[in-house]
């Protein structure tokens, strides 16, 4: 299915959740994801601010405060993406496209900054690979070079399809999928510089 397709079918889906579904997978994929190896070990974690019932991170964000994590959240800055720590939720304000992002605080963050990256998407397939909405802001940011974080997709176990997504050559693939009914090793999130890898086993 093309992409455009499976985006406007999944979204829909996502969109006619209700608050209580919405927030019980959001609880449910946060434990999994709290449960990884991946995650105690990061001491400078990237998350996102959800929106359009994307699967909620404030338990993440609340586990990594606690635990003396850095904790870094994305800001649109003209055509490009930057990281920015926060130190608790109020650090987050109406931003680009009104997703809330953190204030400007003249330490903005690179791709090589965290540790785990929590990646948000609209489809993702079972080897790692993902539909975001088309503009294209994380593609272009995990391109960094110097890139050291496990990349983690994060999503409502319906937005995780079976078949193969169409795969192009700027495409990064996810290390780990996590949703609220299950957690897949994907393997490797290098940038596919040569072509698409046609690896697509356990992630």
């Amino acid at each position: 299915m093309p992409k455009q397709s499976l985006r406007q079918q999944v979204l829909a889906r996502r969109g006619a959740l209700s608050h209580e579904e919405w927030h019980e997978s959001s609880l449910m994929a946060q434990e999994h994801l709290l449960s990884l190896e991946e995650f105690s070990k990061a001491d400078c974690v990237a998350l996102y601010a959800p929106t359009r019932n994307e699967t909620d991170t404030s338990a993440l964000r609340d586990a990594s405060l606690a635990t003396g994590k850095r904790v870094l959240y994305p800001a649109v800055t003209g055509d490009r993406m930057v990281f920015r720590q926060i130190e608790g939720s109020s650090c987050l304000s109406e931003g680009c496209f009104g997703i809330p992002e953190p204030r400007p605080t003249g330490n903005d963050h690179l791709a090589d900054k965290p540790d785990l990256i929590v990646v948000p998407g609209v489809v993702f397939d079972c080897a790692g690979h993902r539909i975001g909405y088309g503009r294209g802001f994380y593609d272009r940011f995990l391109q960094h070079p110097h890139r050291k974080a496990h990349l983690i997709g994060l999503c409502h176990d319906f937005q995780l399809i079976e078949g193969a997504i169409p795969v192009e050559r700027h495409d990064i693939r996810m290390e780990i999928l996590v949703t609220d009914r299950r957690i897949i090793h994907c393997g490797s999130n290098r940038c596919h510089y040569e072509g698409p890898d046609s690896h697509r086993g356990g992630y």
